[in-house]
């Protein structure tokens, strides 16, 4: 099974989980020093699947890559792939993929006692305070950023 593509737009295009297939890659699980280096290379017999890893909840998971700069601040870059949960409970300063009036957004959730805002991670863009008006939804919580480095 693949992952199929849900939605493409500007802002973020989503993608289902594809955790049918198991690939175990070597793991150091001494962990791997910034410092000083390390004799972590006489231990890596153990291994890791990150489907198990990072999907807690296979039903309830999908990926989305990120589209735009709205969230730099919190190390979430253009071309950023997301791993978003789907069956967790939304709770304030969580980031998370919201609908908003026909469109997807990343933002961090503010929730207080008479409403909900979206906030971004960059200085050039403002909050979104959401109220009743809005067609609004919370579609799924971020749980982990996949970077590639270049």
């Amino acid at each position: 099974m693949n992952a199929i593509v849900l939605h493409k737009s500007e802002i973020l295009d989503i993608f289902s989980a594809d955790t049918e297939s198991e690939l175990e890659l070597p793991f150091i699980a001494s962990g791997i020093s910034a410092g000083f280096p390390s004799p972590a290379l006489d231990f890596i017999d153990l291994s890791i699947d990150l489907n198990r890893h990072l999907v807690k909840h296979p039903s309830a998971t999908f990926y989305g890559r990120v589209k735009g700069d709205s969230m730099i601040e919190a190390g979430i870059h253009d071309g950023d792939l997301l791993v978003i949960d789907k069956s967790l409970d939304p709770k304030d300063d969580k980031i998370a993929v919201c609908y908003i009036d026909g469109e997807f957004t990343l933002k961090r959730i503010k929730i207080e006692k008479d409403c909900c805002w979206l906030v971004p991670a960059n200085s050039k863009y403002q909050s979104i305070k959401v109220t009743e008006e809005n067609d609004f939804l919370i579609w799924g919580i971020v749980t982990h950023v996949i970077k590639k480095m270049v």
